[in-house]
């Protein structure tokens, strides 16, 4: 099933309000772990993890990988490169495999950012690249975000000068869950490509609903100054084993290859092969996913929390306490919640997870907010 059919299917339960027109996700034929069915002693929702995977397709592939773990993975790698690659439309000389998207963050954050380089970024965003690049040297222009809490790429694009060597664009953004206006995004990649390379980092793409929203590997096709970064550590619940891409022109991804030091194992690449074709599971997660988010938006509401739409497997809302303080108290009720995000402390980010762990957040946040 191609990532548009995805998309469209998880608008249509989402749109639905409920789950009735399938007979409900837990009848669908997997086999959720018993650990996820029991009360949890711990409800941990403070790092955007799939909490039902990996699915029994995806276990079974790592286990029975086991008797080749004391090989090197390099040979074993290129047959994922070539699933990533038909499943991306590329050629495989625009896939780097990375340990983890991270990691791609981390190499590209080195190559443009090393001895001054300028990059721009949003804030608040994902700070993995901005802070390893400043340990080397770079200078960060970090431009708040728009009234609407997302990207404001007019202010972005005004600090670009002839130092700017990378913008890194989050879309959908962490930690507000934000997306950018589709036509907006492509415009701003377009116009900007030619004066600084445009990091497209989209590892929330999978839980967008809004239909036919392009991935920004449409530009890297065209030959562009763009680099894309995905993971299999959300939608796919691969979180634990370290696997991410990206994808950009062979000569950029030739630099970017050169920058990777945190590579990836046999047991990981046997469990991202299989997790590439298991749309079953794929499409429980992100029906999963809408259905934890609507309980959470149901507890915003019912205390009157304002809050952020996402597009994103968390939510971001405004708790009119100090994070740290917030934090504390939901620890104490057995929930763990976000981080700090500045400028933004008096805001809360909550990750989506089991029904057993949205009550624990609802009978939680009720308790501390009042």
């Amino acid at each position: 099933m191609k990532n548009i059919d995805r998309r469209q299917w998880l608008r249509t339960i989402g749109l639905s309000g409920g789950f009735a027109l399938m007979g409900g996700l837990d009848s669908m034929a997997l086999t959720i772990p018993s650990r996820l069915m029991a009360d949890a002693p711990l409800a941990k929702l403070n790092s955007n993890e799939n909490p039902y995977g990996p699915s029994e397709r995806v276990r079974k592939a790592i286990t029975n990988s086991f008797d080749v773990a004391c090989r090197y993975p390099f040979q074993a790698l290129n047959g994922l490169v070539d699933m990533i690659a038909e499943k991306e439309g590329v050629s495989n000389d625009h896939v780097v495999m990375t340990g983890g998207s991270t990691e791609g963050l981390h190499a590209t954050g080195l190559v443009y950012g090393i001895a001054g380089g300028e990059i721009i970024a949003a804030d608040p965003t994902f700070q993995a690249m901005l802070n390893y690049a400043e340990g080397f040297g770079a200078y960060v222009h970090r431009v708040p975000v728009d009234k609407d809490y997302g990207h404001d790429l007019e202010a972005m694009a005004q600090r670009v000068t002839s130092k700017t060597r990378l913008i890194f664009i989050c879309n959908p953004n962490n930690p507000t869950g934000t997306l950018l206006d589709k036509n907006k995004l492509r415009d701003f990649c377009s116009s900007l490509d030619e004066k600084a390379v445009i990091f497209s980092d989209e590892a929330y793409y999978d839980f967008i609903t809004e239909p036919d929203y392009p991935s920004m590997v449409e530009l890297v096709k065209q030959g562009r100054n763009v680099i894309v970064s995905k993971t299999f550590s959300k939608v796919y619940g691969l979180a634990g084993l370290r696997l991410g891409y990206l994808i950009a022109r062979p000569d950029i991804a030739a630099r970017l290859n050169d920058a990777v030091m945190a590579n990836t194992n046999m047991l990981a690449i046997a469990a991202a092969k299989e997790a590439l074709i298991d749309d079953e599971f794929y499409k429980f997660s992100l029906g999963k996913n809408e259905e934890a988010k609507r309980q959470i938006y149901a507890t915003l509401n019912d205390l009157g929390l304002e809050h952020i739409k996402s597009h994103t497997n968390f939510v971001f809302f405004k708790t009119g306490r100090h994070i740290n303080e917030l934090m504390a108290e939901m620890r104490k009720e057995d929930v763990v919640i976000g981080r700090p995000f500045p400028p933004f402390y008096e805001w809360a980010r909550i990750s989506t997870g089991t029904t057993q762990e949205m009550e624990m957040f609802d009978r939680a946040l009720k308790k501390v907010m009042v």
